[in-house]
């Protein structure tokens, strides 16, 4: 077979690309750098993201998608038409196939945009699948099996819960909470208490470096620099990871109440399935410190980090292109 098999996992924070044979092959922030006056893009993905908060008027830096959905159709279509072109080059005598998840709660409407911008990008017929279902297949859970598997998938715009099985989902979840608003919270908390601007970048840092779902036995520090909100000049602080805990409290528990929500929905048959088997974390969200415990202590359940947990929708979309009968229940093709 000489046509590339390629599984897209389009998220708020990252896109990652799966190609079938090779792995994946991109991991880059899903943001683009566009010219104000003539409206061309300037750059996409890392190199845009390096340019966030550092350049003048003229240029403007923009997330494409929000809370997992398509914001701006035109510059995500630009983008998703950038990285397929990167590995497949832009004379191609195959064109790809290409399935992209979507988060389990879009419209139909959020749905065909998605599925419209991968077929102008890819010049092909593009599929959709549900993010927990593409997280489940690329955690390498028994969906093939009438057994319950719990998925939650904690990504930057949206956190989902599902419970899957015979290549199905049984039940769904969705909030529009994940790393970006984890990002905010730190960034409103820090300034309510220290009155200290911070971009999201530096948000970000602190909490990659210090974050953690529960307070830590040994408490981090960290410094972070900003502008004063009173004096208008830069100011350095010390943050704890303690504060930082407390700062996520909020965004967490919408975590929890998806999680609660869809194991209240859940069959007892499944239910028991879950309980022996526990809950798998997928996500850049998986990655903050102890949330697999604190998920653990709020609802009972097991819960376990997958291996290589930001990986796995891209795979998983990727996988499913090969199982693409058994699940077409679950994506449509135009």
């Amino acid at each position: 077979m000489l046509e590339k098999k390629i599984g897209i996992d389009l998220g708020t924070a990252n896109v990652l690309v799966y190609v079938k044979g090779h792995g994946i092959v991109v991991q880059e922030p899903s943001m683009v750098a566009i010219s104000v006056n003539d409206n061309k893009i300037v750059a996409v993905g890392e190199e845009a993201r390096t340019m966030l908060g550092r350049v003048p008027e003229a240029i403007e830096v923009l997330h494409p998608l929000r809370d997992g959905v398509i914001a701006d159709y035109i510059v995500t279509e630009a983008m998703l038409r950038y990285f397929i072109n990167r590995i497949v080059g832009r004379f191609r005598l195959f064109r790809p196939i290409v399935m992209v998840s979507v988060p389990v709660g879009v419209t139909s409407v959020e749905e065909r945009a998605v599925k419209d911008a991968a077929r102008q990008a890819s010049g092909r017929e593009a599929y959709v699948i549900p993010e927990p279902l593409a997280a489940a297949i690329g955690a390498g859970m028994p969906i093939d099996t009438p057994t319950g598997n719990m998925v939650v998938d904690v990504g930057g715009g949206t956190s989902e819960a599902a419970v899957v099985a015979m290549y199905g989902i049984v039940v769904s979840g969705s909030v529009r909470v994940g790393g970006v608003k984890f990002d905010e919270a730190i960034a409103s908390f820090i300034r309510r208490k220290y009155n200290l601007i911070i971009g999201e970048q530096t948000a970000e840092d602190v909490k990659l470096n210090i974050g953690s779902a529960l307070p830590l036995d040994e408490s981090l520090e960290m410094e972070v620099k900003g502008r004063d909100q009173v004096a208008g000049l830069p100011r350095t602080i010390k943050i704890t990871s303690d504060e930082v805990t407390e700062a996520l409290s909020e965004p967490l528990s919408s975590v929890v109440g998806v999680v609660k929500s869809v194991l209240e929905q859940t069959p007892p048959e499944l239910a028991s399935d879950i309980i022996d088997r526990g809950m798998i974390l997928t996500g850049g969200g998986a990655l903050l410190r102890n949330i697999d415990r604190m998920l653990t202590q709020e609802t009972g359940v097991p819960c376990y980090v997958t291996e290589n947990p930001m990986a796995c929708v891209a795979l998983g979309a990727g996988r499913a292109l090969d199982i693409y009968e058994a699940i077409q229940r679950s994506m449509v093709a135009d």
